[in-house]
């Protein structure tokens, strides 16, 4: 595959993805071309580290390694405190740069110590995941979840670069890869029907991770992100879109305390519980509400439900980062390829929603 280069406009930077086979082995020289400071710090998980830290160390030689604990539940500030009392321990100062290597828990972890170190420090994102390779390294979202919420303590902070290399994909298990396949299809559904399309008609071909298959709707999703964070990189406006199917499945992290869903699959249920209401206004029709089921049910199961209350995601969603004035906005789909913001929707609506879609009452 030829190497796809996706340049992310905002205004507080201007940085590129690249997107090609064997990426990681040329990083060093992606790293000075952007003019990264030369000591180099790499962020990563223990599992990570094992699979591909030999391949990155010779990448980046003399960068040295932090490891710190992955998954949604170890995302937290005192995980990120282990971040600070290494860079401390080693003097790192502002010539320095954080090279975050792992899924978008990683990311957003080492970004949020990048961000605040020495009030900032270069970031570089290398993500592993298909989820943090279409979505989560791109944006400048980074933060850490709190006890009642998610996603609650953050920033925006832009890396200088993303590197990513499909090749790493290779070692990940079918459900982590699933897991971000539901990020791809909020694409489709937000933004691109033809990429909703394709993860519909390809979908074997995608899990074989065929780079034929594979590459396009990573590029596909990254262009979508990239076109969507230049014109707006805050989340004051337009940006608020790629939040469709978050809502509800923030909260479903949250009760559930970040332990039996990954994000995707949550977001996989926040889908369906957005489809649910938009199909009940009338905003959707059938036909592609059906559509939206039939993608994700045909990616594979999704861990139970039914034991979840529907009041306990109530609750949850009172404490939800899209919550504006009081008003929680809720992003509906109006067709595949198309959505519209409300904050209208009533409690009684979303509990309807989600006892349709099967959380408990």
């Amino acid at each position: 595959m030829d190497p796809v280069r996706i340049d992310v406009a905002t205004p507080s930077r201007v940085y590129t993805v690249t997107i090609a086979d064997g990426a990681i082995d040329r990083l060093a020289r992606a790293l000075d071309d952007v003019r990264a400071p030369a000591r180099r710090f790499i962020v990563s998980s223990p599992l990570v580290w094992r699979l591909h830290g030999p391949k990155l160390a010779h990448a980046l030689s003399g960068a040295e390694p932090i490891l710190v604990p992955d998954g949604e539940r170890f995302k937290q500030l005192p995980t990120v405190s282990r971040i600070y009392d290494a860079l401390v321990r080693a003097n790192a100062d502002r010539a320095s740069t954080i090279v975050t290597f792992g899924g978008g828990v990683i990311g957003d972890m080492a970004g949020f110590a990048a961000a605040t170190y020495l009030r900032g420090v270069a970031l570089v994102h290398v993500p592993t995941t298909l989820l943090a390779q279409v979505d989560s390294a791109i944006g400048g979202k980074v933060g850490v979840n709190h006890a009642l919420g998610k996603n609650l303590i953050g920033a925006f902070y832009q890396p200088r670069a993303v590197v990513v290399d499909p090749q790493v994909l290779g070692t990940l298990p079918r459900r982590e890869f699933r897991a971000g396949l539901y990020e791809v299809i909020k694409y489709g559904m937000t933004s691109s029907a033809t990429l909703f399309d394709r993860v519909v008609k390809e979908r074997q071909a995608i899990f074989a991770r065929a780079p034929e298959a594979l590459a396009p709707i990573i590029a596909e999703s990254c262009r979508i992100k990239a076109g969507i964070v230049a014109a707006d990189e805050r989340e004051a406006g337009p940006r608020r879109i790629l939040n469709f199917g978050h809502t509800a499945g923030h909260a479903i992290e949250a009760v559930t305390k970040y332990r039996r869903y990954r994000h995707g699959e949550a977001v996989g249920y926040g889908m369906l519980v957005a489809a649910q209401l938009a199909r009940a206004r009338g905003a959707l029709t059938e036909r592609d509400a059906q559509a939206l089921k039939d993608v994700i049910a045909g990616l594979g199961p999704l861990p139970p439900i039914a034991d979840v209350s529907a009041t306990q995601i109530l609750d949850a969603m009172r404490y939800d980062k899209k919550m504006i004035a009081g008003r929680l906005h809720i992003v509906l789909p109006t067709a595949i390829g198309a959505t519209t913001i409300v904050d209208d929707v009533t409690e009684k609506e979303m509990r309807a929603a989600l006892k349709a879609v099967g959380f408990a009452r």
